[in-house]
């Protein structure tokens, strides 16, 4: 059996080129109704970072931050109690 023609390749990128599209329409209808959706999530990760910056990155759900903190490019060090 031969291989598809330019044609058909060309085809099935249309193919793909509009599900894409429909899938980045089927995202902007769900979120369409709250224009700061982003900058809301990144509030409230900002927010909690500086909570756990005050806590010491010791409270409940501050581990993800410890494999980033106590070097020098950061600039934050801290003394974990082991």
């Amino acid at each position: 059996m031969t291989g598809y023609s330019n044609r058909a390749q060309a085809g099935f990128a249309m193919i793909v080129v509009a599900a894409s599209l429909t899938a980045i329409g089927i995202i902007a209808l769900a979120i369409g109704s709250d224009v700061l959706f982003s900058d809301n999530i990144q509030r409230g990760n900002t927010s909690f970072f500086n909570e756990c910056k005050e806590n010491d990155f010791k409270s409940d759900g501050c581990e993800k931050y410890w494999d980033r903190i106590n070097n020098e490019i950061s600039g934050i060090y801290v003394d974990f109690d082991k």
